[in-house]
């Protein structure tokens, strides 16, 4: 199965779009998004085309592809309008006998481990900086941000498949690649 994961839309209907034309493009079968789609956070500027009421329509048109934790930006409203589940604080998938930890990243993080075997994967947003770091007991991956990337990243999403890892900002261009065993 091919995912395309994603996470800190922050409600721009600008880079939804661009996201959305890609996972099109990509042909993946699901989107797996880490949180903080609608409102941007205090901590954060608006995103360019900040448009939350316009994300929603997109989301819940493709409601049935997307699999979603809640981010530190979710609130009950936002579960009132669209129509897939976000108030989970993380999903679990597998990569061959990897687990992956799929979370927001505001409660469990590098510093906050969730039960992991060695060997398994921590799947994080909110940072908006994309990241792949293998340490000795487990690997942490970041798909970086949507709408609002930093520290000089490009506005980007995650492809898995398998056990193989692509980060590519928007146009589909191919940032960095990891495979596992």
């Amino acid at each position: 199965m091919k995912w395309m994961i994603a996470s800190d839309i922050h409600g721009s209907e600008l880079y939804l779009r661009k996201l959305l034309e890609t996972y099109n493009r990509e042909k993946a079968d699901r989107l797996l998004l880490l949180g903080d789609l609608l409102y941007h956070g205090p901590r954060n500027d608006l995103p360019e085309g900040y448009q939350p009421k316009k994300v929603i329509e997109l989301l819940n048109s493709m409601k049935e592809e997307i699999l979603c934790v809640r981010g530190n930006c979710e609130a009950e409203v936002d579960q009132m309008v669209l129509e897939f589940p976000v108030m989970a604080e993380y999903a679990i998938l597998t990569a061959g006998r990897r687990m992956i930890f799929a979370t927001h990243g505001h409660v469990f993080n590098e510093r906050n481990l969730p039960p992991l075997h060695k060997g398994d994967i921590l799947l994080h947003g909110h940072t908006h900086v994309p990241k792949c770091t293998e340490h000795e007991d487990y690997i942490y991956m970041n798909p970086g941000s949507v709408s609002i990337p930093k520290e000089n990243s490009h506005h980007g999403y995650m492809i898995m498949e398998g056990l193989d890892f692509t980060w590519k900002d928007l146009e589909g261009n191919v940032k960095s690649e990891k495979h596992f065993e």
